[in-house]
Order: C-alpha cells, then structure tokens, then sequence
C-alpha cells in the first residue's frame, strides 16, 4: 500500500498532497536529556548525533535507496510532559542537508532535564510520524536513554500501538557506570529489549559510556537506513556493544 501511494504521490494523482515528498524513510531521533544526563554527556550525545549524521557512510547509505533520501525529525525528552523537537521534518537527501542538521543541533541549548519518561517520549514520537508531510517507505523511532522510566505510563503499551501502526522502534541504551542519583541501573539493555524496542528486524545497538556514542549512534543510523528485509528473532533481538 505505502508503495502504491508513493507512485501516486510522485505522479501528483492525489489532490491536496503533491507537495510531500516520498523517502525511504521516517525516522525521528527521540534523545533522552533527563537529569541524570550531567552536562558533559549531554554535549558528546548532541555531537555524537551531528557527527553520525554527517558521516560519509550515513550519507552513502541514505543516498541508497530508492528514494535517495529520508525525512528525519530530532526530538529531546525528559518527564512524562516533556518533549521538544529541535528539528522538525527535514528531509536528507545530501551531505549539505546533512550538515544543516547538525548545525542545529550544534547551536540549540538544552531544553530541559527532568525524570525520565520512555513511554511518553515512544507516544510523543509516533504523533510525530502520523503528522509528518512525507510519506515514508518504512517509519523508524530511534530512541536512546541511559535509564528505566521513571514519569508517566510505562512504554510497553505505546510500544505496541507503533508496531500495529507499522512503526519500527529501535534503541540505543547508554551503559556506564555512574550512579543515577544513588542507585546502578541494573541490565538497561535488558529493559530496552523487552520494553521498548519492537517491529519487523528491531535491535538494540548498546553505548558503552557517553564516549562511544558518536560511533554506536553512526553503526545504528547505518544499519536503520539501509535496512533491508525482516531479521530473524536472533537478530532482532541482539545487542551489539562497542568499546569505551
């Protein structure tokens, strides 16, 4: 169906919606900035994001497709109500669009860092799909975090109603070993498996510390855009850690 209406949208059959672009694919970049994110690691997220975006390989990846391009949006969250996207639906189809991304996310201050709200942030992200002035291929939520919710609904369910709505999500967990506010959070990669990630070919791609970030983030990016058919559960569900 989504190809069919790709093929109308691109011949301007259907009145009202020429405008929008067909790519290969949604993906909105939903950062988690909660107060457990001290400063630091706040900027190596910001510029690990801006680096991976600009990378010649997610370029080369993105230019791939059929479509040769893919509309992202970027959005940080923190508690149950709070949600900010930085960069509205932008559509990458060069390393020049690419580098107008980042810039962004090189110049915006940090919006807020409150609690952590993953099943928020999860529903947030799919209003942000259905919203979207393109029509996407495939739609990808890319989430990463370095903590459990702890504001607002649980994700499991906001999880489920993106896979019924054809929404792939896919995580990026921050392991380290710094105290959140007293206490180690114990097997993240584990919650982010059974709780959050979900959809045909969805995996984990694990941060070890804030200073693998840029690269895990860069392997993800790669593996979303150039995805190519449905990963057996082995795959799916597989964690593929980097380096500190």
């Amino acid at each position: 169906m989504r190809r069919f209406l790709a093929v109308l949208l691109m011949a301007g059959i259907l009145p009202g919606v020429a405008y929008a672009r067909v790519v290969d694919l949604l993906l909105v970049m939903a950062v988690d900035v909660s107060r457990s994110i001290d400063e630091e690691e706040f900027t190596l997220q910001r510029e690990g994001y801006a680096q991976a975006l600009t990378d010649p390989a997610v370029v080369t990846a993105i230019r791939s497709g059929p479509m040769g391009a893919i509309a992202v949006a970027y959005m940080e969250w923190s508690g149950a109500g709070l949600q900010a996207v930085l960069v509205p639906w932008t559509v990458i189809d060069t390393m020049e669009a690419a580098q107008r991304v980042a810039a962004i996310l090189r110049r915006e201050p940090r919006p807020f860092g409150e609690r952590t709200g993953v099943g928020a942030a999860i529903g947030a992200s799919v209003a942000l799909i259905e919203a979207a002035p393109h029509e996407g291929l495939r739609q990808v939520i890319d989430i990463s975090g370095d903590g459990r919710n702890s504001s607002g609904p649980e994700p499991r369910a906001f999880r489920d109603i993106a896979v019924e709505k054809g929404i792939i999500i896919n995580a990026l967990p921050i392991v380290n070993d710094k105290p959140t506010f007293g206490r180690m959070e114990v097997d993240l990669p584990g919650f982010f498996r059974d709780e959050v990630i979900g959809g045909p070919g969805a995996f984990l791609q694990v941060a070890e510390g804030f200073g693998s970030f840029a690269a895990a983030i860069k392997a993800k990016l790669v593996r979303e855009i150039a995805w190519q058919g449905q990963a057996d559960e082995s795959q799916r569900i597989a964690v593929i850690p980097l380096g500190k």
